[in-house]
């Protein structure tokens, strides 16, 4: 193969001079040529690279599996993102951290010694897909020759370009340089991602070898800041088709801050040994509330992490119509913490189609990864952000084309509330959420109660605004408004809330949302009568159904009004809405600035002056 295949192609002189210097340079052509380079010809292979003194460093561990590979980081800081990793090297409007003022130098210096370190490197280059199959956008990531399992991995999440057949004139929108030793060298250990946008290109230098932050939210930032530019978004949120029993289809969009419940929305419920659900047990009693539903919806998975909107369809129908960002999953399976919990996708990970990508799972060389078996940060304390890279082919019934959104629901992870233990775990199985009142709490995102796929943050903090702000590169108030007018757009969608891990002093997982989808999918596009609304206690709650029925069996009304839970009552939720409510006003408070949009401001007054769930629907009128 032609080693200056790269010379005709429209990108910087620089990038090409670096590429003409390294030592070796291999064009990744196809996945199974990954993967065989990924383990370097061996069952199992670190990762190591040689620091200025001289001294090895091995990052990361890669074992040759049965059903794949097995990725593990000899750092367990390395093994969830860092959401504060994002620095912008470039002089373009943001309101991110600019590298320049943590370092106290211009980027342009790193970048001219990222490119030397690289030209030293054997390397490896491949093409990819920004956005999957659902834009026009192309990238090629350059890496070194050893980290085949990373290129692999964005490949799969985005999809692989031929780079023997692109067109001389090749002018990718991205590319992506990986130089894992400067996390050591210049970072001091930490997890760094810097966004350099130019005219026409935007280039991430990825310093660390964990490819959520790295790669995959790196490709999320690169459509953010696309659609700030040119008025469309790509959501945070999985989608899946719900087909009920009696084959209506009913379509979910379920966004929310990381371990908000994205991949479980496409996951069956988990069931007991004995066949029933365990809907919560209470963490202070020791009860435990069981029912049966004898056949769940069956489910065709639309997008897992990253959506794209398409604007112009969504204001043609009024419904938000969207197709997925990306050609493979990143799944966490930290729930996973025995054989039988969730078979289908047991199933799909133990006898793949094709070789996976396990990241935080451990596993012995030519043996078969399993879901279940999540390695430990230290003894008797596993992992808790295990992944799955999952191609969307290797996942039965998943859906190719767009799909038009019936509800869009939130996630919070919540803790325990009580009278022992008072916090903001208030909320109750569902609620219904006036459309100006599913906005602000798409501008707070709350991170909540012990996420598992980040690095250790204590308190209700958030992620920002979308749930998707660690990602984006450009400014806050842009995506608010961007938001606002795509909820104003879409006024035939619906929108919900569930929790999850908690409903007061039940301790529930992510049931609610799973028995939510159920009760909804059956529901599907009949409207609400206003009888069968209240509004909750807490204003930022919506209303609550005044009876929910699944299959014939009644929910107990504890379970959606957490005030009558006798552990909680209503002095104890009161004090929880007081935490809500003071988080929402100091992250609203950000958004009051000339640019916000009139409606938008309209909005967070009266969040401010403490409305009620009918001054939320006076602004932004709610279809039942």
């Amino acid at each position: 193969m032609n080693n200056h295949i790269w010379s005709k192609w429209a990108i910087e002189e620089d990038v090409k001079s670096l590429l003409d210097a390294s030592p070796r340079v291999i064009v990744a052509q196809n996945r199974n040529e990954l993967f065989d380079m990924a383990v370097g010809g061996k069952d199992a292979f670190d990762i190591t690279y040689e620091l200025e003194n001289g001294k090895a460093v091995k990052e990361v561990s890669v074992v040759r599996c049965k059903n794949g590979l097995a990725i593990n980081y000899y750092e367990k800081e390395m093994r969830r993102r860092d959401p504060e990793c994002l620095l912008i090297g470039d002089s373009q409007e943001t309101d991110k951290q600019r590298f320049k003022n943590i370092y106290n130098e211009d980027f342009s210096s790193l970048r001219q010694k990222t490119f030397e370190w690289l030209k030293k490197q054997p390397l490896l280059i491949a093409g990819i897909n920004v956005g999957g199959k659902s834009t026009k956008l192309t990238g090629i990531i350059i890496a070194p020759e050893n980290t085949g399992f990373f290129v692999g991995g964005i490949c799969d999440l985005q999809g692989i370009i031929p780079l023997t057949q692109v067109k001389e004139d090749f002018s990718p929108d991205t590319i992506i340089y990986l130089a894992p030793v400067f996390r050591h060298t210049y970072f001091k250990g930490k997890q760094v991602v810097v966004h350099y946008r130019q005219e026409g290109r935007h280039e991430i230098f990825s310093y660390n070898l964990y490819p959520g932050p790295s790669a995959k939210k790196g490709v999320y930032g690169v459509l953010l800041q696309k659609g700030e530019e040119e008025d469309w978004l790509t959501l945070h949120a999985s989608t899946v088709q719900a087909i009920t029993p009696y084959e209506n289809i009913t379509t979910f969009l379920h966004e929310g801050a990381s371990g908000g419940g994205k991949s479980e929305m496409i996951e069956y419920p988990h069931r007991e040994e004995s066949g029933a659900l365990l809907l919560g047990t209470n963490v202070v009693s020791g009860k435990s509330f069981t029912l049966n539903i004898n056949q769940f919806c069956a489910l065709h998975p639309v997008t897992d992490d990253m959506a794209n909107v398409d604007p112009k369809e969504s204001r043609k129908i009024k419904k938000l119509v969207v197709s997925d960002a990306e050609n493979a999953w990143f799944l966490r399976v930290n729930h996973l913490k025995r054989y039988g919990t969730d078979p289908h996708l047991e199933s799909v990970c133990i006898h793949p189609s094709k070789p996976l990508l396990f990241l935080n799972i451990q596993a012995a060389p030519n043996s078969t990864a399993l879901l279940w078996e999540h390695i430990e940060d230290e003894p008797g304390k596993p992992c808790p952000n295990p992944r799955v890279i999952l191609p969307r082919d290797s996942m039965p019934f998943s859906v190719d084309s767009s799909a038009e959104v019936d509800f869009r629901s939130f996630g919070i992870r919540t803790p325990p509330c009580h009278k022992e233990n008072i916090s903001y775990g208030i909320a109750g199985l569902c609620h219904i959420l006036p459309p100006a009142l599913a906005w602000l709490w798409r501008l707070v995102a709350p991170r909540g109660h012990a996420n598992p796929s980040i690095t250790d943050t204590e308190g209700l903090t958030s992620e920002g605004v979308g749930s998707y702000w660690p990602f984006a590169t450009g400014r806050y108030i842009n995506h608010a408004n961007l938001l606002l007018k795509q909820i104003l757009d879409t006024s035939e969608t619906r929108y919900l809330l569930f929790p999850n891990q908690h409903m007061g002093a039940w301790e529930v997982g992510f049931m609610p949302q799973w028995i939510g989808r159920e009760y909804f999918a059956r529901k599907g596009v009949a409207k609400f009568r206003r009888e069968q609304l209240k509004p909750a206690r807490s204003n930022l709650l919506g209303y609550t159904p005044t009876r929910l029925v699944v299959e014939g069996i009644q929910i107990p009304d504890y379970f959606f009004n957490v005030q009558d839970q006798y552990e909680v009552g209503v002095d104890t939720y009161d004090q929880g809405d007081k935490i809500l409510n003071a988080f929402f006003l100091e992250q609203l408070k950000k958004y009051c600035i000339p640019e916000l949009d009139a409606v938008g401001r309209k909005i967070i007054d009266c969040c401010l002056n403490n409305g009620t769930v009918q001054d939320y629907e006076s602004i932004i009128p709610m279809h039942l």
